[in-house]
C-alpha cells in the first residue's frame, strides 16, 4: 500500500479542524469574527461586545452587555493570595514570564476549575478575561515601586487597564483607541498560540492550562513578541532621516524588517490600516509624532526596497503600527505582548470551548500528529548499547 503520509513543515496549508469562530482570507485581507468583518466591528463595537460575541456566539443586547460588564468588574480584583504571590515574583522578570506563570496560578483560585460543562468553561473565560489586565498592571506598579491601583466601575475594560497601569484616568479618546486595538487583537483564527491552546484542550486540560500554554507560544518574537521588536527597531532607528540607511543595512545583512510580512496575508493586514491613523493621532496628541512618522516612512521604503531588490512584495502586519500606538499611550515596551495576550484571551477561550464541546464529532479527540524518524545513528540497524566501562 502506498504511503500517504506527507511531511509539511509548519503545517502550512494543512486544515486540522473546522471552526465557527473566525476566518482569515489572506488573499483579500479579510478578517471575520463569527460572520462579522473585524474592520466594521472596530468602528461600531466595543471590546466587551466582541469578547461576548466570541464567548457566547452572538452579539449581546443591552441587558446582556451590562450583565457581562458587571461580571468583568466583579472578577477584576485579584484574590488576596494571588496578590501576595505577585508581590514575591522577581521584579526583574519579563512580564510575559510572570503573566504565563500567573495564569496557571489563578486556576487555584477558581471554584469552577473542576467543572466539565460549557457553562463552567465560559465562567473561567470571563474570570480570566477580567483578571489578566489586573495582573499586568499590578505587577508593573509593584516593579516600579508604586502601590497597586484598582479598577473602577465607570471605566471600560480598556480604560481601567490604563487607569490601573498609570494611576490616572485616561483621556476618553486614548481609552477608545486602546479598546479598538484590543478588539483587533482579540482573535485571529488558527495562529500558533491558538493552535497551542486547542492542542492542549484536546487532552481535556482545563482552560487555565490551555491559555498558559498559548501564552508560551505568544511570547516568541515571531508571534506576539513581534510588536515589542517593532518598537525596539523604531527606537534604534531614532529619526526619519535614518530610515534609508537602516533599510539598506537590514537588506544587506539578510535580516527582517520587523512588522513587515505575515504567514497568511498576501496583502496588507487589514488591522494595520485601522491602527495606523490612531498611531498618528496619538503622536499628535502627545506632541511626539516621530514614531508614527518613522513607521510610515519605513513601511514605504521597506516595501519599495523589497520590490526592487528581491522582486517581491511585502506587506505590513498588525504589529507594525500597534507598537508606536502603545508607546504613545505610555505602555512600556515589555508590556506590549502581555497587552496582546489580555485581548487574545477572549479568542483563546472561545477556541478552547469549541475544541472541547463542538469539535469532537468532526475529528479525533486528541491531536496526535506523526513524525519521520531520521536518526540513523548506527546505520540502518538499531544501536547496540555499550556499558559505561567500555565507552
Amino acid at each position: 500500500m502506498e504511503d500517504q503520509s506527507v511531511i509539511n513543515t509548519g503545517l502550512r496549508g494543512v486544515v486540522v479542524a473546522s471552526t465557527k469562530i473566525s476566518d482569515v482570507d489572506g488573499d483579500t485581507g479579510k478578517l471575520v469574527y463569527r460572520g462579522y468583518l473585524a474592520k466594521d466591528l472596530a468602528t461600531k463595537a466595543t471590546f466587551e461586545e466582541i469578547a461576548y460575541l466570541l464567548l457566547f456566539e452572538k452579539l449581546p443586547d443591552k441587558k446582556e452587555l451590562e450583565s457581562f460588564q458587571t461580571s468583568l468588574s466583579d472578577h477584576a480584583r485579584l484574590p488576596e493570595g494571588a496578590m501576595e504571590c505577585l508581590g514575591h515574583f522577581p521584579m526583574n522578570a519579563h512580564p510575559m514570564e510572570m503573566l504565563q506563570s500567573f495564569v496557571a496560578l489563578l486556576a487555584a483560585y477558581d471554584e469552577k476549575i473542576k467543572g466539565e460543562s460549557l457553562a463552567d468553561f465560559r465562567s473561567m473565560g470571563i474570570r480570566l478575561l477580567a483578571q489578566m489586565p489586573s495582573v499586568i498592571a499590578v505587577y508593573h506598579r509593584l516593579r516600579s515601586g508604586k502601590e497597586p491601583v484598582f479598577p473602577i466601575a465607570e471605566l471600560s475594560h480598556a480604560g481601567n487597564f490604563l487607569f490601573m497601569l498609570t494611576g490616572q484616568k485616561p483621556d476618553a479618546e486614548v481609552a477608545r483607541f486602546l479598546d479598538t486595538a484590543l478588539l483587533l487583537h482579540a482573535e485571529h483564527s488558527f495562529n500558533a498560540s491558538t493552535f497551542t491552546a486547542r492542542q492542549v484542550a484536546s487532552t481535556r486540560a482545563h482552560l487555565y492550562a490551555c491559555i498558559s500554554a498559548a501564552m508560551g507560544s505568544l511570547s516568541g518574537e515571531l508571534h506576539g513578541g513581534a510588536n515589542a521588536r517593532v518598537m525596539e527597531m523604531l527606537l534604534e532607528i531614532g529619526s526619519v532621516e535614518a530610515v534609508d540607511a537602516y533599510v539598506e543595512n537590514i537588506l544587506n545583512e539578510g535580516r527582517k524588517i520587523m512588522g513587515l510580512g505575515h504567514a497568511v496575508y498576501r496583502v496588507d493586514d487589514p488591522r494595520a490600516h485601522i491602527l495606523a491613523p490612531m498611531s498618528r493621532e496619538m503622536g499628535i496628541k502627545t506632541g511626539e509624532p516621530r514614531w508614527y512618522d518613522i513607521s510610515r516612512i519605513l513601511e514605504e521604503k521597506g516595501k519599495a526596497a523589497f520590490r526592487e531588490r528581491k522582486k517581491t512584495d511585502i506587506y505590513v502586519n498588525v504589529d507594525f503600527y500597534s507598537a508606536s500606538l502603545y508607546h504613545a499611550m505610555g505602555i512600556p515596551v515589555d508590556l506590549f505582548t502581555p497587552v496582546f495576550a489580555m485581548a487574545r484571551v477572549a479568542g483563546w477561550a472561545a477556541h478552547v470551548m469549541e475544541e472541547r464541546f463542538a469539535g469532537a464529532a468532526e475529528k479525533p479527540v486528541l491531536y496526535r500528529p506523526e513524525s519521520e524518524y531520521i536518526g540513523e545513528y548506527c546505520g540502518p540497524e538499531e544501536c547496540a548499547f555499550i556499558p559505561m566501562e567500555n565507552r
